[in-house]
Formats: C-alpha cells, structure tokens, sequence
C-alpha cells in the first residue's frame, strides 16, 4: 500500500512539473536580422525593433533577435539581398533596386509620379508582386515590401525651385529609375546607397541628394545642406523607392510550425502597409530638422511640378520598352500598378464605419 502512495505521489509531481519540461524542451531560435539603417534612425527604432519585438512577445520569447543596424556585420547594402538569399544572415531588410536591373518589374514603383502615400502604395507592391512579380524574388522568403513617404531634393549650394535648375548638378539617387529621372532633368545623376551620402555631400563628390525627409537626420544631410525642396502633394510625388524585408528561405522553412505561423502573422499586406505607414510618419521630424537649422525649405507648387513631370515621363517610356524586350507587357503591369495604388488609397481614405449605438 506504501509504495502505491510513494508511486501516486510521484506520478503527481511528474504530471504538475510536465509543463515546465515541455516549455524547456520547446526549440529557441535565434535570427540575425541585418540591414543598412543607422541604430539612431527612425526606421531602426520604430520599425525594424518594433517588428523584432512584436515578433518575439507573441512567440514567447521563443523567437529571439540578433539586431545588427548600419551593416555590422559586413559586406555592402548592395549584398544585403544575397546574405539572406545564402544564408550568411537569416533576415534583411533593403533597397533592392540597388541592384540595379535584378528586379525590373518592381521599378514600376520607383517611376517618377507613381506613388500616393506609403501605406496605400507599400499595400500596392505587395499585391502587385504576388500576383504579377512573385518570381523576381523567388530566392527569399519575402515578409513585407513598402516604399518610403514622397522623395525630396536637397542641395548643399543652390535653392531647386524649377526643374531648370537641377542643371549641371551631381545629385544622388538611389535607384535605376530615380537616376534616370534625375539625368532627364538636366542634373547629372549619382547612383550611392544612403551610408555613402554624407562623406559624398561634405567632400563635394555631389552637390545634393533626393531623398524621403524621415531619413534626413539619420544622414544628417540637415547639417550639409542648405536648401531642400519638397512637392506640393496636389501635385504628387517627385519620386518613392521600394524596399524589401526578406528571410533566408531554408531557415523559414526549418522552423517549427507555430513559430512558422507567428513569422507569417507579421508579414505580408498587413505588415507591408505598417511600415510604409510609420516610415511617412517619421517625415514630419525630418522636415523640422531641417528648419531647426535655419535651412530654406521651398513648396514646389503644382503649375511648376508639371515640368518635372514633362521631362521625367521619358523614364516610364524606357521602363515600358524595357518591359517589352524582357517578354513582358510593359503597359500591362504599369496599368496593373497604378491601379492597385488607386485601390489601396481609396481603402485608406474610406472613413472607418462606426457601430451603431444600441438604444
């Protein structure tokens, strides 16, 4: 009777302390996430750790992060796409038109006058790249696409307020299509990932830069430049880039179903329109770093954003010619983008529906 009790009581114990093994049996993954953004930029605080640590609370903790910013871990933000592709890293996050002509028929995001706002227009890409692109990324696990809030031009010397007088300047840019379309206005076009931009304007390798206003402190172009020009909305954007959060594919697919499924949770449409959305909501800081420093900032109106679009339009012409000698059609998919943007910024302007009050 004694060793039936002794047995019971044990029997008891394993049961209650079950849990607790369970829990310590259950796999921990680490992912190294790698990218090219400052650790003090708005798109690493309130982005990519935010992603991080969404991702990791709904695991439990068992998905961990090793966060590595501003290209700790090596190599340049042109390679950052193969890292995850090879496995060096596990996730990235880039621009993938830095490498320029892999992904054709995403730069149909990157034309000039595209884009609405990055919520609407990052949703766009993701729908646009399931359905008509899927492939061009075959190589990753894609999680999430967006674009950046509407691309600005700063200058260190020269006030830009026509299109005539971005003449003889070397301005950056950071894509195929954003430096075509800065060659077609008369300026002579620098292609350069962000980190390279500060060294470039400080030494005069360039005279100016386009980029979103949430990115300037980060570069602190702010400090280097005296004058910015930004467009009116009514008369749309100078110009977005796109950009990618990928995972290495084999290490997606290794991991177990349930963190499978928390990893998909965070990606996709949904996550896809959060980043475009808070990217553009860090555009407001940028902009006051910029008139904290006593520097000009100029409205293009919309009569005189006509003629930025008069000379810019050569580069759709190109990308839908180009499109057609790859075998696809290229009006089709510029068609297919426009009005995916179209469908998405109506969603987002739909005022939200309130239930009604019971009585």
């Amino acid at each position: 009777m004694l060793q039936r009790r002794t047995l019971l009581k044990s029997s008891a114990a394993v049961a209650l302390l079950t849990p607790a093994f369970k829990a310590l049996a259950e796999p921990v993954v680490t992912l190294k996430f790698h990218t090219f953004m400052a650790p003090m930029s708005n798109v690493w605080i309130n982005m990519h750790k935010v992603w991080m640590d969404k991702v990791s609370r709904e695991s439990g903790g068992r998905i961990k992060f090793e966060a590595y910013p501003a290209m700790q871990l090596g190599g340049t933000p042109a390679q950052l796409y193969d890292q995850a592709k090879d496995g060096v890293v596990d996730i990235i996050w880039t621009i993938p038109g830095y490498t320029a002509g892999r992904f054709p028929r995403l730069e149909v995001f990157e034309l000039p006058f595209m884009m609405s706002n990055a919520e609407a227009t990052s949703k766009a890409v993701w729908e646009y790249v399931q359905t008509v692109a899927v492939d061009e990324f075959k190589d990753t696990q894609v999680l999430a696409l967006q674009v950046h809030g509407p691309g600005t031009i700063h200058t260190k010397d020269k006030p830009i307020r026509t299109a005539a007088d971005l003449k003889g300047l070397k301005m950056r840019g950071p894509t195929r299509q954003t430096t075509k379309m800065l060659g077609y206005l008369g300026a002579t076009p620098v292609g350069m990932p962000l980190p390279s931009i500060p060294d470039a304007l400080s030494k005069g390798t360039i005279d100016g830069a386009v980029l979103p206003w949430e990115v300037v402190p980060s570069v602190k172009v702010q400090e280097l430049a005296k004058f910015h020009s930004e467009f009116d909305p009514a008369g749309g954007a100078l110009y977005t880039a796109t950009f990618v959060l990928a995972m290495n594919k084999a290490r997606y697919n290794a991991l177990p179903p349930d963190l499978k499924k928390i990893i998909d949770n965070n990606s996709g449409l949904a996550t896809s329109g959060w980043l475009g959305k808070v990217h553009q909501a860090g555009d407001g800081a940028g902009r006051q770093s910029a008139l904290d420093h006593k520097n000009t900032v100029y409205t293009i109106p919309p009569v005189d954003a006509q003629e930025f679009k008069r000379k810019a339009a050569l580069v759709e012409v190109e990308w839908v010619q180009d499109m057609n000698k790859r075998g696809f059609d290229g009006q089709k998919l510029l068609n297919t983008a426009r009005a995916l943007i179209e469908k998405h910024s109506k969603v987002a302007a739909a005022p939200a529906r309130v239930a009604p009050k019971k009585v």
